[in-house]
């Protein structure tokens, strides 16, 4: 591990000797030169993004939810949602602090990390105000992960992995440690907010383009916005410990890993089954089974992995969702056209 308060060292950082994890010849404490330029254009990109939940008005949301316009399957599929990402968003925190981190010995890299981290705690706040606003029981939604099955079994999921990189003796020096690592980062980065999160944000956006609950469906934009420049670090970072470490990409591990993504498909599915047991307008479980097949698809092939199904996307306008650059929403709302550059899916 690499030097966490002070450096010995009595030459300056070669930048060539820059590591990813298990750096012991570069002090961390120092940023620049950098080397791994991708981590700090992410960084870059996450402040251009700043933003804040309260900035989002809520006025029609809380008429709207207060009125008879909005069937009981609407209401279910909004509240699984909420239920979902209220607690997922603290995991995803919890894991970056607890877990990632401290085994990232690059310091590029961790300044990300904290920019993430930051991002994390407002998603947080964010469920946080769409659950006061609409005056729902905050115990009912930010206890669901405990109560709701399908939302359990993915928390679980990802909960496990967090807990195999906090053991004691854990480390990263070893093939097998660096390879339980990199499930972990598979498994935030790719699983969970490039799976699990986008079905999601595909269930709250499909009601904001029926002009319902545009409140929460702005501020599920900001946060897809924020995500997907997640998911791209993540994928760089998995991709870059991959290229450091060849050894640890063997044929049984990619196997491991298709298999966990097969398993993360099954669990969005029922998940699914949960939020649309009946089905509303244009949307149904079976879309939602496909749209977590297709993006499956993509994220394996984003880390060089082969597709696994025969899928296709039955939500092309997300990828138009993502690009929020000249999005106006009138009337009550501001200009989202603050960022010095849109991003492209």
């Amino acid at each position: 591990m690499a030097q966490q308060q002070g450096s010995t060292l009595s030459t300056r950082v070669d930048v060539d000797q820059k590591r990813l994890i298990n750096c012991n010849t570069v002090d961390v404490n120092q940023l620049m030169p950098l080397k791994y330029k991708w981590a700090w254009e992410h960084y870059l990109n996450g402040c251009a993004n700043h933003w804040m939940p309260t900035e989002v008005p809520m006025s029609r949301d809380i008429e709207l939810w207060k009125s008879d316009k909005l069937s009981d399957a609407e209401r279910l599929m909004i509240m699984r949602n909420l239920g979902f990402f209220a607690t997922a968003e603290s995991l995803v925190a919890n894991n970056i602090v607890l877990s990632i981190y401290k085994n990232i010995t690059n310091p590029e890299c961790r300044q990300y990390l904290l920019r993430q981290a930051f991002e994390e705690a407002i998603h947080t706040h964010t469920f946080h105000y769409i659950v006061e606003s609409l005056n729902l029981d905050e115990g009912e939604i930010f206890n669901m992960y405990n109560e709701i099955p399908a939302i359990k079994e993915k928390d679980d999921f990802e909960m496990k992995l967090t807990s195999d990189i906090m053991a004691n003796n854990f480390n990263t020096t070893t093939v097998a440690g660096k390879q339980k690592f990199l499930e972990n980062l598979i498994g935030y980065y790719i699983i969970m907010e490039g799976i699990f999160f986008y079905s999601g944000f595909a269930m709250i956006l499909s009601l904001h383009r029926q002009n319902k609950m545009t409140g929460i469906g702005e501020q599920f934009q900001y946060i897809l916005r924020d995500e997907t420049v997640h998911l791209n670090f993540g994928i760089d970072l998995i991709n870059g410990i991959k290229e450091e470490n060849p050894e640890v990409w063997t044929p049984e591990f990619k196997d491991h890993i298709i298999a966990t993504i097969a398993e993360a498909v099954r669990l969005e599915s029922n998940y699914a089954q949960e939020c649309l047991p009946t089905g509303i307008l244009g949307l149904t479980a079976p879309m939602f089974d496909e749209y977590a097949k297709f993006i499956a698809n993509r994220r394996l092939e984003r880390i060089g992995l082969p597709k696994q199904y025969q899928a296709q996307n039955p939500f092309p306008w997300m990828s138009e969702t993502i690009d929020l650059g000249k999005e106006k929403n009138f009337f009550e709302t501001r200009v989202t056209d603050y960022q010095s550059a849109s991003l492209s899916w």
